[in-house]
């Protein structure tokens, strides 16, 4: 589900929002928890029980590093290699197995296994969680919900930015809302979505045009490449200020 999409737009978000401002202080991340969950699971309905694993992982971890401090460096190991472990897999393992394939001359198949969305955004803040309670640097979140919303929030899911534990561990149980912030939060959003539909799905045109056009002059190459160019910085930066939006909405 992409932000400046029709479903994110009329129904989910307005959805989200009418219920999470309805909804008492205690429930708050609770709604922002299932809320996020249904959006992975709308384009990941498979995956979801990846993050949910590593979710799982980072809480026991956490709780562990911080109960049986003798031993925490093992139990940081233990979680590392399980969330690069899983980063690894889905992300790298057929470039590894090409590797073997060619340097050994041996035949391994390659595997079907497709990229997680967002698997490396919600690795590097379950690591940031965990290796901030080992440094003593925040205190162990005992609350599953609370280090649940953390990780799959749902509007830096997707396209980041990668936000640290540390930043935000307040925010879990105190953060006040107020008309200004809504505001602010709902002007960057507009800003970003305008990026989006305005100029980078538009420059995304213009390079469709090029890949189907049999007129591939020097210019049109030039044209070409500056469009892409341009087409990759507004979609991210689109996608940034709409998280950004987003979390100032719901968030502060």
């Amino acid at each position: 589900m992409l932000f400046s999409s029709i479903s994110f737009l009329y129904y989910f978000l307005p959805c989200v929002l009418i219920i999470y401002f309805c909804s008492p202080k205690k429930l708050k991340n609770f709604v922002l928890l299932l809320s996020s969950l249904f959006f992975y699971f709308y384009g990941e309905p498979v995956y979801i029980l990846v993050m949910i694993f590593s979710i799982v992982s980072a809480y026991i971890h956490g709780i562990l590093i911080n109960k049986y401090p003798k031993y925490k460096k093992g139990f940081l190991l233990s979680s590392i290699l399980i969330s690069l472990g899983l980063l690894g897999l889905f992300k790298y393992s057929n470039f590894i197995i090409l590797n073997i394939n060619s340097l050994l001359n041996t035949d391994i198949m390659l595997l079907t296994l497709a990229l997680p969305i967002g698997i490396s955004f919600y690795t590097f803040q379950i690591l940031s969680y965990v290796i901030d309670v080992y440094n003593g640097k925040v205190e162990v979140q005992k609350s599953f919900i609370n280090l649940a919303t953390y990780v799959a929030l749902f509007p830096q899911l997707i396209a980041g930015p990668i936000v640290r534990y540390i930043d935000i561990e307040k925010e879990l149980k105190f953060r006040k809302h107020s008309f200004a912030n809504f505001a602010l939060g709902t002007r960057r959003f507009s800003i970003g979505l305008a990026k989006k539909i305005l100029i980078a799905n538009q420059l995304g045109e213009l390079c469709k045009i090029f890949l189907q056009s049999n007129d591939l002059s020097v210019i049109f190459y030039w044209i070409y490449g500056v469009a892409f160019m341009l087409q990759i910085y507004f979609d991210f930066s689109a996608y940034s200020d709409m998280a950004i939006g987003l979390r100032k909405d719901i968030w502060i």
